[in-house]
């Protein structure tokens, strides 16, 4: 972070950094590569509570994203925390697809809603919509019906991921839900596949 812009992570409010920071080498240096060949890379995180302004780390990450975003043949999947924050800060600025994620829940549908509408005026044309912990068809329409309640969305597609216990007993770790391939919430996660990236 220092190296990149000239801030210290968590330094406070009203320091000078690099608002165009230097990143053609941080996805090789720092990326985490997986047995698949896909390469991790963790970043934006908040460690520590009121350490002030996220802005270095909020330009290093925008930096990053435009950088692997005009490769060839290369394709970045952003997973943000639940809110909005990402959109106000425009780090999704220039992607084609945004999958929006939402529980059935009124709450978790408004956020959703409000999500959507800032990428849409981003520009990002294909926004798909993902309804996690879906109990049964019923609930999926209801919560599909609550979108339209509250203005709607011309999501470019929609999907539910089934709620699933077998999830809950495998968290934190992934790998036992992939060797489990009736798993309802797995068969609804590789038909998201259907987004084309």
């Amino acid at each position: 972070m220092a190296e990149k812009t000239g801030a210290d992570p968590g330094s406070g409010f009203g320091l000078f950094f690099r608002l165009n920071p230097e990143v053609d080498d941080v996805v090789e240096r720092f990326g985490a590569v997986g047995p698949d060949g896909v390469r991790v890379l963790v970043m934006g995180s908040v460690v520590q509570p009121a350490a002030g302004c996220l802005c270095p780390e909020n330009a290093l990450l925008a930096a990053v994203a435009g950088s692997v975003s005009l490769r060839e043949n290369e394709t970045i999947l952003m997973d943000t925390q639940a809110g909005v924050e990402h959109f106000g800060r425009a780090l999704a600025q220039g992607f084609r697809h945004a999958a929006v994620v939402t529980d059935t829940t009124f709450n978790g549908v408004q956020v959703a809603l409000h999500g959507a509408r800032l990428a849409d005026t981003l520009g990002i044309p294909a926004i798909h919509l993902v309804v996690n912990r879906v109990g049964s068809p019923e609930e999926y329409e209801r919560t599909l019906a609550s979108i339209d309640e509250a203005g709607g969305f011309p999501f470019t597609s929609r999907h539910a991921l089934p709620f699933d216990d077998t999830l809950r007993e495998c968290d934190p770790a992934v790998g036992p839900m992939l060797e489990q391939p009736s798993s309802r919430f797995l068969q609804g996660v590789m038909a998201l596949g259907s987004i084309s990236v």
